[in-house]
């Protein structure tokens, strides 16, 4: 009862469904299913034909696509494109977001030119040197603090009046991340100038 069909009996079953469907159909008899469209059809004799046979031609037609977008979504980040960005840069919340940190000079996007020349200070052995790099790693830190926060709440405020029904999440700390950046890094790169208000 649970056996599997021996090799003759398979062989007999296909040799029975090739025989019914090499018998004439009754042209008066309906079909069953309605007539693919032309443009249907092509699509689908088109699609029959390029479906790589074996792994490796998949594989590597899989490849090209994937290099074929990632080309694509760098000339978006650089020209600003937004139908090939990445997910994450998409949507006129998160373009206003860019507009907003953009047009404007925070303290945070110096803040690798800073640390750079604070370490340079803080090797050199001269003990009132080190003294002022200390001070001057604290004093950058509570900057761009306070800064932070003051984009923070323009940006939420700013965000509440130009989008109410829109979905706001992670914009704010996706507007944040972008100030860490020296602006000419920055990706997607900057669409207004700097005092040109979004």
């Amino acid at each position: 009862m649970f056996r599997s069909r021996s090799k003759e009996e398979k062989a007999a079953t296909d040799k029975v469904s090739v025989d019914f469907s090499k018998q004439p159909r009754d042209p008066e008899a309906p079909k069953g299913r309605p007539t693919p469209k032309r443009s249907e059809a092509q699509t689908q004799r088109r699609r029959a034909a390029t479906v790589p046979t074996d792994r490796k031609e998949a594989a590597k037609r899989q490849r090209e696509a994937r290099r074929a977008d990632l080309a694509r979504q760098r000339e978006a980040l650089a020209s600003g494109d937004e139908r090939y960005l990445p997910a994450r840069d998409k949507g006129p919340v998160r373009r206003f977001v860019r507009d907003f940190v953009d047009s404007r000079f925070a303290i945070a996007e110096f803040f690798l030119p800073m640390a750079v020349v604070i370490l340079v200070l803080s090797m050199i052995r001269v003990p009132a040197l080190q003294n002022i790099s200390l001070l001057l790693w604290l004093g950058v830190i509570v900057m761009i603090i306070i800064d932070s926060i003051g984009i923070w709440l323009r940006l939420k405020k700013q965000l509440a009046e130009r989008f109410p029904n829109e979905p706001k999440r992670g914009a704010v700390a996706y507007g944040l991340m972008r100030t860490l950046q020296m602006r000419r890094l920055r990706l997607p790169k900057p669409q207004v100038k700097r005092g040109e208000r979004p």
